[in-house]
């Protein structure tokens, strides 16, 4: 008589979610949408299964799928790409191949292509598609995507910075994990998006510099003020480094920052001179 394995008090045994299952159907209605149009679905999720992004994904707060670009090749190699008009080097993605794909992604989501030449990706633009419904993602390739399929499509093109990748899908992460976890829920707790780089309630600054313990470490201590439980004098502390950070690394953002502060002594002037008029109207 053979004994019977010991389960070591496991009551039962089941395999974890495979990375491609995260983007099995069926898709929640109505949660925010990624859609990605490449020519590499393995890609994904990648990152985007992991840690926070993945576990909403995985509770339904979003949905991710794949639009396989090969799929929608011509002859009987499905080449997706051909030579650039007007000579050059390089293949560029053929505009009747990245339509198919486009018409099969489907409507309703704004079509947006990674690509280095758009418009920087912001913590606003981030913030707005967070709001929407979705977004569809086209991951360019080569030297990249025939321009009147842009232009028929109205596709808006963003950067995620000024250098060159082989390939959109690395962008692409970039841009769903900075949109996704301004979805309600994501985060743990929403309130650690206030006071982040970006953010409005950190006024578009920098962020300060953060700290734990241990309360000294290779001898360097934590600023005294954080450590004094005075609220208010840690608010102006943390506001006080964030002009200081963002003064000397973004002068760009300082200048903004500057443009819409207000000066009170020339609003009240403002003020002033608008009561001086309504009274000369009310007088006459």
């Amino acid at each position: 008589m053979t004994d019977t394995p010991k389960s070591h008090g496991r009551l039962a045994i089941r395999p974890s979610l495979k990375p491609r299952e995260l983007m099995a159907e069926p898709q929640v209605h109505g949660a925010w949408t990624a859609r990605i149009v490449t020519l590499f679905p393995e890609a994904f999720p990648g990152i985007l299964g992991l840690s926070l992004i993945g576990k909403a994904l995985a509770q339904g707060l979003w949905n991710l799928q794949t639009i396989p670009l090969r799929d929608h090749g011509v002859g009987r190699h499905r080449n997706v790409d051909d030579t650039p008009a007007g000579g050059g080097a390089g293949m560029v993605i053929r505009a009747d191949v990245m339509d198919a794909a486009l018409r099969e992604a489907g409507p309703g989501l704004p079509v947006i292509y990674m690509s280095p030449r758009g418009k920087p990706l912001t913590q606003a633009r981030a913030r707005a598609l967070a709001q929407g419904p979705g977004v569809t993602l086209i991951c360019g390739r080569f030297e990249g995507i025939d321009q009147r399929v842009l232009d028929a499509h109205d596709v808006e093109e963003i950067s995620i910075g000024d250098y060159v990748l082989t390939g959109g899908e690395i962008a692409a992460q970039v841009l769903i994990d900075a949109t996704v976890r301004l979805i309600p829920r994501v985060l743990g707790n929403q309130d650690s998006l206030a006071e982040e780089s970006f953010s409005i309630g950190n006024r578009g600054l920098l962020e300060a510099p953060q700290f734990t313990k241990p309360a000294q470490w290779d001898g360097r201590e934590i600023p005294q003020v954080l450590l004094s439980g005075n609220h208010a004098a840690i608010s102006a502390w943390r506001a006080s480094e964030a002009e200081r950070l963002t003064k000397e690394r973004r002068p760009d953002l300082w200048r903004a920052h500057a443009e819409t502060q207000v000066d009170p002594a020339k609003d009240r002037q403002r003020s002033g001179a608008s009561d001086q008029s309504r009274n000369h109207r009310e007088q006459r």
